[in-house]
């Protein structure tokens, strides 16, 4: 697989993170994002814990704050939507700052930032330390519906050929005196979308042909067959077994 733009998203190392095995990292993570949707809202010391387990995980990967942060930028229509909630949900009102504020409205908020933020968080850091064909074979060792992991596997492989194709088709644009400005360049940008249907369609039919002619019968072959062992799948979901006991302390309290 050549490098793309998803590739961003990884970030090489030699750290005991990145050694683990692809599956291992994939249950551990979603174990820890169970626990954190699991945990009630009013609780929220248990949240800061959870984000104090994340920013050590993140420490022992040695991935920079500041990496991480700007690839969590995927989640500000989540938190848009959380801040607009205290002004139009319904139930008793408190005054904040002179606004009067929804209270079950500002909960909610409250849930959707945290609850996300370590969600997104926790995702970033998986993809900063695993390769994406890793992730791929993570997911078929976990027994994922092999048609997912193809579609997910032909997605990550082409849409850099799709933006490549995209790019050209505006530099053309853009050689013949085009520029973008107003409603009367959207004409001129339905054609370019409905150009790249097409052409992205043709090359996918094209592949497909290639494949057929190799041999291709409906499922990839399977080259790396990688395990875990006791102390890799331990390590690896000590994440989630350490959120654990603040969840259920959470409930408890």
């Amino acid at each position: 697989m050549t490098p793309g733009r998803l590739h961003r998203l990884h970030r090489p190392g030699s750290t005991p993170v990145h050694a683990l095995p692809a599956h291992t990292k994939l249950v551990a993570v979603f174990g820890f994002v169970v626990v954190v949707v699991s945990t009630p809202r009013e609780a929220v010391w248990a949240f800061g814990l959870y984000a104090l387990l994340l920013a050590g995980v993140a420490a022992l990967a040695r991935v920079p704050a500041g990496f991480l942060l700007r690839r969590m930028a995927i989640e500000i229509p989540f938190v848009t939507f959380a801040l607009l909630l205290p002004f139009l949900a319904t139930g008793e009102r408190v005054e904040i700052l002179g606004m009067s504020l929804s209270e079950p409205g500002l909960w909610g908020a409250w849930n959707i930032l945290a609850k996300a933020t370590l969600g997104v968080a926790a995702s970033v850091l998986l993809a900063a330390t695993t390769e994406i064909r890793d992730l791929l074979l993570g997911l078929q060792r976990l027994r994922l519906p092999p048609l997912l992991v193809q579609i997910a596997s032909f997605m990550i492989r082409y849409v850099d050929v799709v933006a490549g194709e995209l790019h050209r088709m505006r530099i053309a644009r853009e050689s013949r005196g085009f520029q973008a400005r107003g409603p009367r360049a959207w004409k001129a940008l339905a054609h370019t979308a409905g150009a790249l249907f097409i052409r992205s369609y043709e090359r996918g039919e094209r592949v497909h042909l290639a494949m057929l002619s190799r041999g291709y019968s409906g499922t990839m072959p399977v080259l790396d067959r990688v395990t875990a062992n006791r102390t890799q799948w331990a390590r690896a979901v000590a994440l989630p077994a350490a959120a654990l006991p603040f969840c259920l302390l959470g409930w408890a309290l």
